[in-house]
């Protein structure tokens, strides 16, 4: 089977599509742009900060290509005259046809489950929030509705039982990257079957997490708290409301205590070491916490300044 000559296209923004183009470039395929997002101001001093996609292409000496619109003739013109026949996306905003549609040998997406389970904007926080025992990231071709095309590799990763969303995170970024290498090579060769998405039982979504959604529930069980608290570690990050203002809450752990408590009702048990909360069925213990404005504190610097 004769070998293909590829031009790529990447297309991503954030640090977790970082490896993917970096092993790209190691192996010498021929990355002939990046498409990322516009620069934009952050911070309390709004300076102008670039995307990590935007700051490695630039170190590498690949075009940058930063469109407001996507569907801006202009900007379809521009990509049409890189004459790329693949295209690569991760952790980038959603295409229009014009675009994904373009190139000879199709336009691929990383993402980071085991579709057609996770589908949406946030698949590592609802996988531990969920409280999965497993996951993965999966290279698919793009179609008209998100998330849904045709899988052409997937690779699986366990989730421990203590794992927070930024450590799972960091680890499906690095995975993701190989996926992505075989992925191309697969192409390249053109040998690589494709598979459609097939659900075994109830789909399970994994939709954009704002900052209401992180509200603590203590009226689920210990284990969901937990489950919801590391899902949320440490970003966007779970809350609650302690002494009139809500407090981010990173780390905690469930405890058995024989104690008779109201749902939802803390529980300091010298007001030094210790502060738990009383679930559905028992406690949970808040172990590292910020409250609005403060640092982020282990719970025993946090009990010395609170008056509970």
């Amino acid at each position: 089977m004769e070998k293909r000559n590829l031009r790529i296209i990447f297309m991503g923004t954030p640090e977790f599509a970082v490896p993917s183009l970096e092993v790209l470039v190691k192996n010498k395929f021929d990355v002939v742009a990046v498409i990322t997002a516009p620069d934009k101001p952050a911070g309390r001093g709004l300076k102008v900060q670039t995307s990590p996609v935007k700051d490695f292409a630039v170190a590498q000496n690949i075009p940058v290509l930063q469109p407001k619109n996507l569907k801006d003739p202009a900007f379809i013109e521009e990509l049409k005259s890189y004459q790329a026949n693949l295209q690569v996306v991760v952790a980038f905003r959603m295409l229009p046809e014009a675009v994904w549609d373009m190139p000879e040998y199709g336009t691929f997406n990383l993402h980071a489950s085991l579709l057609p389970q996770y589908r949406g904007a946030a698949p590592i926080h609802w996988a531990i929030i969920n409280g999965e025992k497993e996951t993965g990231v999966t290279t698919f071709f793009l179609q008209h509705a998100i998330d849904t095309g045709d899988v052409i590799l997937q690779d699986k990763e366990p989730i421990h039982s203590t794992d927070t969303v930024g450590e799972l995170y960091g680890r499906l970024m690095e995975k993701g990257g190989q996926l992505v290498l075989k992925t191309v090579q697969k192409i390249e060769a053109n040998d690589y079957q494709l598979s459609p998405q097939m659900s075994r039982g109830e789909l399970k979504k994994a939709p954009k997490i704002f900052k209401e959604t992180c509200e603590i529930d203590f009226g689920k069980t210990s284990q969901e708290v937990y489950d919801f608290i590391r899902g949320l570690s440490p970003y966007p990050a779970a809350w609650m409301t302690l002494e009139g203002k809500q407090c981010k809450v990173f780390n905690a752990s469930i405890v058995n205590e024989p104690v008779h408590a109201e749902v939802g009702k803390a529980y300091a048990t010298d007001h030094k070491h210790y502060l738990y909360f009383k679930t559905k069925d028992g406690f949970v213990s808040i172990e590292e916490i910020q409250k609005a404005g403060k640092k982020r504190m282990h719970i025993e610097e946090f009990l010395r300044g609170a008056k509970l």
